[in-house]
């Protein structure tokens, strides 16, 4: 006798587009993580970044096991889950299967085998699928959404999509942006191209910021290096990217719709280069022992930039020494490790990440430039 490898469940069956089909149906809450998997977002040995789920939080998972392993419990809430195309349906048979919105059927899910992987990925309620997978009672019924979808693609955009009125990371948001090719709302839309930019920044070895941008994917071996929060890079080049006075802002072509990526690139690279080399005592260090590498001074060194860039050809070969000409003019004002920045009486330690203290470092900053330049001439 062979053992049955397949689970069958009867099934609604929803026709929203062709291509992906819904599914309305229920597993066992010992059956949910049989079934499907939790895509953790990391990166593989090549850079590439692979699934999208943020970590487990226990905290939370074990609130919920409590609730479930006690009495009475109510779990109306639906796991959507993300199904491989190795799933099968099929449609109940008589006139009164359909009723023009949904069909009932049986819909087959292959049990993995041998090491083959589950048919299912989790899109929303990876926290209440491991917390089913804990609690005493393994036969509760458990509500399933799902939709037929090979591609991580399309999941990374359900995820989006689904947790967008979430508090979800920030962090892990800008991070998968790129990686989503379907048209996404406007306001993420605009933090697409420069949380791209954030990416090439962190993994092009010859940038400034090579592995030193921590991101949701980051490792803990990468940990120690990684001292910048990704958000901080990430507003400081959208800023930039979406302000008609940002230095980035020419390099979009508002009617096509086209971005000069590899342009922007260029750019940044030469100018963050500049000041590493003109701040090699606050470079590389962690936010805690340099304002340089924290979200406030990445913000006001970022609208100096649109300053100094307005300047400057950064094609030309002398570019670099160009821009090192114009920070030398603000670095004896500069405060990113010790002493109190003039002015506003912060201590460099008290510079924190908040609007009203990006805003008086970005304008001293400035107007340090703009007055030495004009004393120049």
């Amino acid at each position: 006798m062979t053992e049955n490898t397949d689970l069958v469940r009867r099934a609604l069956k929803l026709v929203q587009t062709n291509s992906h089909p819904l599914y309305l149906f229920t597993l066992t809450a010992a059956e949910v993580l049989q079934i499907a998997d939790v895509s953790r977002v990391s990166r593989d040995e090549a850079g590439t970044l692979i699934g999208y789920q943020r970590p487990e939080v226990q905290s939370h998972v074990q609130d919920i096991v409590d609730y479930l392993d006690s009495d009475p419990v109510i779990f109306p809430n639906a796991i959507i889950m993300a199904l491989s195309s190795t799933v099968k349906f099929v449609a109940g048979r008589g006139p009164k299967t359909t009723d023009g919105l949904a069909t009932i059927g049986t819909l087959t899910l292959p049990l993995p085998t041998g090491g083959q992987p589950r048919p299912a990925w989790i899109v929303d309620g990876q926290q209440r699928a491991v917390a089913l997978s804990r609690a005493r009672r393994t036969d509760l019924p458990v509500p399933i959404t799902a939709f037929v979808a090979d591609a991580v693609s399309l999941q990374r955009d359900q995820f989006l999509r689904v947790n967008n009125t979430k508090p979800l990371p920030r962090s892990l948001v800008t991070e998968l942006l790129p990686e989503v090719d379907s048209p996404l709302p406007t306001h993420l839309t605009v933090r697409k191209a420069p949380s791209f930019l954030c990416d090439r920044l962190n993994n092009d070895p010859d940038s400034p910021f090579y592995r030193m941008i921590k991101r949701a994917s980051t490792s803990k071996k990468d940990a120690a290096r990684a001292v910048i929060a990704d958000n901080s890079v990430v507003q400081m080049l959208q800023e930039s990217y979406t302000s008609p006075a940002g230095c980035l802002y020419p390099y979009r072509n508002l009617s096509t719709g086209d971005t000069d990526i590899d342009g922007i690139h260029h750019a940044l690279c030469v100018y963050w280069s500049a000041i590493r080399d003109a701040f090699p005592d606050a470079w590389g260090k962690s936010a805690i022992d340099s304002r340089l590498m924290h979200g406030a001074g990445i913000r006001a060194m970022g609208r100096l930039m649109d300053r100094v860039l307005g300047t400057i050809d950064v094609h030309q070969p002398e570019a670099t020494a160009e821009i090192r000409k114009h920070l030398d003019l603000v670095a004896p004002h500069c405060r990113w490790t010790s002493g109190t920045w003039e002015e506003s009486g912060l201590r460099w330690d008290a510079v924190e990440n908040v609007h009203g203290h990006i805003q008086k470092l970005s304008n001293y900053l400035i107007r340090v430039y703009l007055t030495a330049r004009a004393n120049i001439r």
